[in-house]
């Protein structure tokens, strides 16, 4: 409806996989990630530690970030965000 391509970890059969494996998904993808899920916060920042690739996790707390302030801010990154510039990092919603 925002003109923006979403797929979720459901529509793509992969809402069962464990944290690892579903980062891995979305690299072989080329699809940054979404996540209000510390665990899969952590995964990732350990695959960073680690060297690994990641191609970009957004994440948001659940207690912190409303879901509408979360769709504004995923939207503009979206919108106005390269591949490149979500490559390799964790980036956290709320925007500033």
């Amino acid at each position: 409806m925002r003109g923006v391509d979403v797929l979720t970890a459901q529509e793509d059969g992969a809402g069962q996989l464990d944290d690892a494996a579903l980062l891995e998904r979305a690299g072989a993808l080329g699809r940054v990630l979404f996540t209000r899920d510390s665990d899969l916060l952590a995964e990732a920042d350990l695959r960073l530690r680690r060297g690994q690739p990641l191609v970009g996790l957004i994440y948001a707390h659940q207690l912190q970030v409303t879901i509408g302030r979360c769709v504004r801010d995923l939207e503009l990154i979206a919108k106005v965000g390269e591949p490149e510039d979500l490559m390799l990092r964790v980036h956290h919603l709320p925007l500033r």
